[in-house]
């Protein structure tokens, strides 16, 4: 895979790290840049060497969310001009982005810091784990600019992660979310401190990434999948799909160990 021309991309082991790097304005997304993250969640499908993905942001914020003078400023003006075409491609462009996250198979760990909020919350909401700083902001802002709360799919998303009613107030009001807040309302899974919070994370996605590759992969899709099953079918659903994980080799791989009393080396088989 190339590296990406809009954000930092490494490969530490198993683990892929996506930065959003343009911190003099605290992370914002361009149109290029919402094309090429999603079509780097979509290339991960074929990375076998890659387990798991940590997406932050540089310089202690996380993203600022669509940029105001490269985004807004032109929407707008193909607003005056009667383009509801060019605005529903747009919609659609960002919400494509959350598409390929959840349809990515390795898990995202977003590693959040300062600054979180619009796209920017949108795309931690979109990752599978959240590790945040007490001092960081999230606000979902789509109210501010008078712009309804359904925006790349938060209305399905958010309330599933923190609850209807405390999804609704912050879709309506548009208010902050305190890191503390958020670690508290579950939409953080844990907090940890700014100095370390790189750190936290890619451990958090390293462990992530020694597990069954193939299983998590069948994990997420499953966590995905189900939210409109009822429980009869979503029971009928894990029964076929644990049993494809029953024929894998980390499977087996897992038994032996077991039997040796030692660590299985999971190879994503």
């Amino acid at each position: 895979m190339q590296d990406p021309q809009h954000f930092g991309w490494r490969v530490d082991g198993r683990v892929a790290t996506v930065t959003l790097n343009r911190p003099e304005r605290k992370n914002p997304l361009t149109f290029e840049a919402y094309r090429e993250l999603t079509d780097t969640f979509l290339a991960l499908a074929a990375e076998s060497d890659v387990r798991a993905v940590v997406i932050t942001g540089a310089g202690g914020n996380f993203s600022s969310g669509g940029d105001v003078h490269e985004i807004i400023g032109p929407l707008v003006k193909v607003k005056n001009e009667v383009r509801y075409d060019k605005l529903l491609e747009f919609t659609q462009l960002t919400g494509d982005l959350v598409k390929a996250m959840r349809a990515c198979p390795q898990p995202i760990v977003a590693a959040i810091d300062g600054v979180c909020v619009g796209a920017g919350a949108i795309m931690a909401m979109a990752s599978d784990l959240r590790v945040g700083t007490a001092r960081s902001k999230v606000a979902f802002l789509f109210v501010k600019v008078g712009l309804s709360g359904a925006d790349m799919g938060a209305c399905a998303i958010l309330p599933r992660i923190i609850g209807q009613g405390r999804a609704s107030e912050l879709l309506f009001l548009g208010r902050t979310m305190s890191g503390e807040e958020a670690e508290r309302w579950g939409f953080y899974n844990r907090l940890a401190a700014p100095e370390a919070l790189q750190h936290d994370a890619a451990a958090l996605a390293a462990t992530i990434a020694e597990g069954p590759t193939a299983a998590h992969a069948v994990t997420k899709r499953a966590l995905h999948d189900e939210w409109d099953m009822s429980v009869d079918d979503a029971v009928d659903y894990e029964a076929r799909v644990q049993a494809e994980c029953m024929r894998t080799n980390d499977f087996e791989r897992a038994y032996q160990a077991f039997v040796k009393k030692e660590k299985p080396d999971f190879q994503g088989d």
